[in-house]
């Protein structure tokens, strides 16, 4: 009935009222008449339930949502932080949904910490800090709260980010790792937990993904000496454990206490290096956590971004918003922030950000075509580039360089509010750096090795851009992901003074 499925229903009817026999003759349903009560009233029985069945479902439905939405309402405008925390676990491991979620902390004024191998837990958390500027905040501390009196907190709450929610780091190693700091205190040093998760099952991917989010950050090594080092300190741990299993006692196991802790501090070797530029920090960081979390690659350019675009990305949910809950007028028009530009669809529109991410196809015809993510200070929005734009975009067109759009608006009621791309330039002076191969005296078994690597090497997740070098000529030579790795393949396979990167 909930359903309104009439042809179920006009059998059911029948069965309601005249009740229902098997293939033998037995009675399976008894139905109104078998027990007295005549067939007009059993008609009129099935009628009124048919009618009640029309906004039964709906009126249920209804009341349980309401309880629901005041419940999460109520949340949201006084526990703000609690909420939002509980939000992100509810997507604890997905990349794609947690920076929405992070975006919207942003905008309700909620900091989110960076993770921290002694502060943070599996899952988001929220820490308590005294409230810098008002007695108003964030807190847990409500005071009549139902009577409409405003709370009163003498807290600020924060969101920390949790430990499961860094790329490749899995659920045991971070219990593990959070069960040893609870049983035997913080981790002393980066050493110190190497030391001590020794047999807990975090791999080497697990210690470099949390290398790279700034999870050990507070110790006093740079992330980079920590990248070059990490392999060779947890190497040497194992190769110390098995040693000990096999009895033999090291100069570092003898002596008092005191002294044992300074022989911890040569024990092992770090390979020093300077900490990586603000943007190599930055990359890194939003390749294991999916946001930007300490800084913005944007952030200076700021106001050169807003003086040159005529939309961005809180411009563009503001359009879907509109649209969800006002679909009568097609020609559905949006005042801007500003209140003096309105957004319509076709409109040509300027948006700049860096690209996040390209996902090339070709479309019936054998033309190539890409949706281009691309986020600015706010946000994502999905750019639509076609083949002339694509072809004309060039080098452009690579993930983390910083663009802009020209193009016009798409926005329709069942999708997501677009830009279709007529051109896609560099955004202001940007330095690029170009993988560059010289092949001036490589031999033909080397060129088609390199040909190969650079087939195999290059897809939709391209970061710099390739030109071949031959004498004094440079020919440009595609795009491909480019890691310290992928560089020695090729490297080995034309030798290391032919293979450089200039700018």
């Amino acid at each position: 009935m909930g359903k309104k499925k009439l042809d179920v229903m006009a059998k059911e009817r029948e069965i309601f009222i005249h009740g229902q026999v098997d293939e033998t003759g037995n009675i399976v349903v008894p139905g109104c008449v078998r027990n007295g009560i005549d067939e007009k009233s059993a008609d009129k029985i099935f009628d009124e339930m048919a009618e009640f069945a029309k906004y039964a479902f709906n009126k249920s439905h209804a009341a349980c949502y309401a309880v629901i939405a005041y419940r999460t309402a109520y949340l949201k405008a006084y526990y703000p932080a609690e909420f939002m925390a509980a939000t992100l676990n509810s997507f604890l491991g997905n990349l794609d949904k947690i920076p929405q979620y992070i975006d919207e902390c942003k905008l309700m004024g909620i900091e989110i910490l960076k993770p921290e191998i002694n502060k943070s837990d599996g899952k988001f958390t929220t820490e308590y800090v005294p409230a810098s500027e008002s007695l108003f905040g964030t807190g847990p501390k409500v005071d009549n709260a139902l009577s409409g009196t405003v709370p009163k907190v003498a807290k600020e709450a924060k969101i920390r980010f949790g430990l499961g929610s860094v790329k490749n780091v899995g659920t045991t190693p971070v219990s593990n790792i959070v069960m040893e700091r609870q049983k035997n205190g913080p981790y002393k040093s980066f050493t110190d937990f190497c030391e001590r998760i020794a047999d807990e099952a975090v791999n080497k991917k697990c210690v470099e993904s949390l290398i790279k989010a700034g999870a050990f950050d507070e110790f006093e090594q740079t992330r980079s000496t920590l990248l070059a080092s990490f392999e060779g300190i947890m190497d040497s741990i194992q190769s110390g454990r098995k040693k000990g299993f096999a009895g033999q006692v090291s100069m570092f196991d003898l002596g008092s206490e005191e002294e044992k802790e300074e022989m911890n501090e040569i024990k092992y070797q770090f390979n020093e290096h300077e900490e990586m530029s603000n943007k190599e920090l930055l990359s890194i960081e939003k390749e294991m956590l999916g946001i930007y979390l300490s800084g913005h690659p944007l952030e200076k350019m700021r106001s050169q971004i807003e003086a040159q675009t005529t939309i961005n990305s809180i411009n563009l949910r503001a359009i879907e918003e509109q649209m969800s809950s006002t679909i009568e007028d097609p020609e559905m028009m949006m005042t801007r922030q500003s209140g003096k530009t309105k957004y319509k669809d076709g409109q040509s529109v300027k948006y700049a950000g860096i690209i996040s991410s390209i996902k090339k196809k070709y479309t019936k015809n054998n033309k190539i075509m890409a949706f281009v993510t691309i986020e600015d200070l706010y946000g994502t929005a999905e750019i639509i580039v076609f083949e002339n734009a694509y072809i004309n975009a060039g080098k452009s067109l690579v993930e983390e360089n910083i663009v802009m759009v020209e193009g016009r608006l798409s926005i329709r009621e069942d999708d997501a509010t677009t830009i279709i791309a007529n051109e896609i330039k560099d955004f202001g002076e940007q330095k690029h750096k170009i993988f560059t191969l010289d092949i001036t005296t490589a031999n033909e078994g080397q060129k088609e090795k390199l040909r190969g690597a650079l087939r195999y090497f290059s897809g939709d997740k391209n970061n710099m851009n390739v030109q071949i070098q031959i004498e004094d000529e440079l020919k440009p030579c595609g795009q491909l992901y480019l890691t310290d790795k992928i560089m020695t393949v090729f490297q080995d396979i034309l030798g290391e003074d032919k293979v450089m990167i200039l700018e």
